[in-house]
């Protein structure tokens, strides 16, 4: 796979995806074992979470979560069926296009989550500054740089 050119990377740059990629596994870690504890795979988990976080609404389309979880639509079927089985979660035909599924969180599932969700927050709380998107500023253009040296503050997301 064929790159456009850019100039090299230079070491800080290393670094920073080195310590980005590194906070992530350890938050991703945590979340595997948290799930895990709870009797829970980490897809499961992920699952709820993004059928609960789902922007708008408290439900989310099988293609919306395949989306969200980076998966076929057949594995989150399958997905779904044993969180189903599991008292987790319930498909429901939606009542304003019948061809879609919705999925809705049973109370089971909502307690779970609520559970698991408040120690993620409060892992994402204790990592405080360790765990920063912006330690990726390093990737900004030249720009983004020459603002950060005259004091002015920058999104690490332009």
């Amino acid at each position: 796979m064929k790159t456009p050119l850019s100039p090299p990377l230079q070491k800080s740059q290393y670094e920073a995806l080195s310590e980005f990629r590194y906070q992530l596994r350890r938050f991703l870690y945590f979340s595997e074992t948290a799930a895990k504890g709870a009797g829970l795979t980490p897809l499961q988990y992920l699952l709820m979470l993004h059928v609960r976080g789902f922007p708008g609404r408290d439900w989310a389309t099988v293609n919306e979560l395949a989306d969200r979880l980076q998966m076929q639509h057949h594995g989150v079927v399958a997905l779904l069926t044993r969180c189903e089985e599991a008292g987790l979660v319930k498909r429901v035909k939606s009542e304003v296009d019948r061809r879609v599924v919705e999925v809705h969180l049973q109370p089971q599932g909502a307690e779970q989550l609520e559970r698991l969700a408040a120690l993620h927050d409060a892992e994402l709380r204790s990592l405080g500054e360790t765990f920063q998107v912006a330690r990726i500023t390093a990737f900004n253009d030249t720009d983004g740089i020459a603002k950060k040296a005259r004091g002015k503050k920058h999104s690490p997301f332009v």
